[in-house]
């Protein structure tokens, strides 16, 4: 069985995060192949869970307002995205801190939208990889 994941963008810019063992999640990224991240994370599956359930109950019908969510609360946050509405979905800026460090290597690249429906089924296949 594959191990839960969600990537979010295009062939040119993506973000990806990827379940590799307990506790234990792979965070990549790049932007058209010239800025790139790849580290692993110690995330809980609990923690992604309410990650995608928090980023699900933000997903209106149709385009809203933006809202921001990270994968964990604290400092050692390795990952949040801030949606913005565009047409009918959101882009997403994302924002990576492999040491969990808000001031030290930090990665910030940007997303084309994605539609919301889209995002619904991403984030649904997610949080329903991990429920089961």
């Amino acid at each position: 069985m594959a191990e839960p994941r969600m990537r979010l963008g295009t062939d040119d810019a993506w973000l990806d995060l990827t379940r590799t063992g307990a506790d234990t999640w792979r965070v990549s990224a790049d932007w058209c192949s010239l800025l790139t991240a790849d580290f692993t994370a110690h995330l809980s599956d609990a923690e992604v869970a309410d990650f995608a359930e928090r980023v699900l109950s933000r997903l209106p019908a149709t385009p809203g307002p933006g809202f921001s969510a990270a994968v964990t609360p604290g400092r050692n946050n390795p990952l949040a995205l801030r949606a913005e509405p565009a047409g009918r979905g959101f882009a997403f800026f994302v924002r990576l801190t492999p040491n969990g460090d808000d001031t030290v290597c930090r990665l910030q690249l940007e997303l084309d939208p994605i539609a919301v429906a889209e995002l619904r089924e991403t984030f649904g296949a997610l949080r329903a990889a991990l429920a089961g």
